[in-house]
């Protein structure tokens, strides 16, 4: 498994796109830092993007990888290696390498004005592990659509539909049950709803940690008494650990069955 976690994160750190990305957030760092001089404001701006733009990337990579390896699984499924120990190797390679793309990127401007003489440390690492987090998690849904599609068009598709949800649709579908249950009690709802969307469980940790959570207005208050107590917070790391492992056993459980 090291082998191949070996051979896929060398691959995709030589790839064009990877240096692409890695270069977009070392860009964006130093241009928000340079406009505002501000690191506590550079992490409220950058905790937008990176929690849309994350998972984006993360579920085309993982769904271009392995369409586009394809031949090189099949050659390595000829082997006496095991199935769940190749794609967990593959998964591995291009999870690790996206997340250093963002922790390098976001940290050498941050580090070059001054990130540790700040107080502001803590959040930024919050967010950064809020990022890798949501890079795991979405790159391991996106293989399972591949392994469930043999058409690169339809998984393709489906992996992009999968984000849509889970960015812009789902939000949209909470806020319309909200405002027609809104004679309801509707607390433990939305508590239980943010815990079914890696999105918008990790903005909310951010925003609490920020200290900023007037910004969700009666939700914040509600998020504030969950999630500022300690066992909100075991339970919101928690949830995005199971956010994290569920996706791989499904992929691994998926790779062992399919017949290539």
């Amino acid at each position: 498994m090291i082998k191949i976690f070996k051979y896929s994160f060398s691959d995709l750190m030589r790839s064009r796109w990877s240096l692409v990305y890695l270069a977009f957030y070392l860009l964006l760092g130093f241009v928000l830092l340079f406009l505002n001089n501000d690191l506590s404001k550079g992490i409220i701006t950058l905790m937008n993007v990176i929690v849309i733009l994350t998972p984006m990337i993360g579920t085309i990579f993982g769904v271009m990888y392995f369409y586009n390896s394809r031949e090189f699984t099949e050659l390595l499924l000829a082997q006496p290696v095991k199935r769940s120990v190749i794609f967990f190797g593959q998964y591995l390679g291009v999870s690790i390498s996206l997340s250093l793309s963002l922790i390098i990127g976001l940290g050498i401007p941050f580090l070059a004005y001054g990130l540790f003489r700040s107080g502001v440390i803590v959040n930024f690492l919050l967010l950064l592990s809020s990022g890798a987090f949501l890079t795991f998690i979405f790159v391991a849904l996106a293989i399972c659509i591949a392994l469930f599609n043999t058409n690169k068009i339809k998984g393709f598709g489906y992996a992009i539909l999968m984000w849509l949800f889970f960015a812009v649709i789902y939000d949209g579908l909470m806020l319309l049950s909200m405002m027609v249950f809104a004679d309801y009690p509707l607390d433990n709802f939305a508590l239980v709803a943010s815990f079914l969307n890696p999105i918008d469980l990790s903005r909310i940790m951010i925003l609490l940690k920020l200290d900023i959570s007037a910004l969700l207005g009666y939700t914040g208050a509600l998020f504030q008494r969950f999630f500022g107590t300690n066992l909100g917070l075991i339970a919101s790391w928690s949830m995005l650990v199971f956010w994290t492992f569920w996706p791989i056993i499904l992929l691994i459980r998926k790779a062992q069955k399919k017949n290539f």
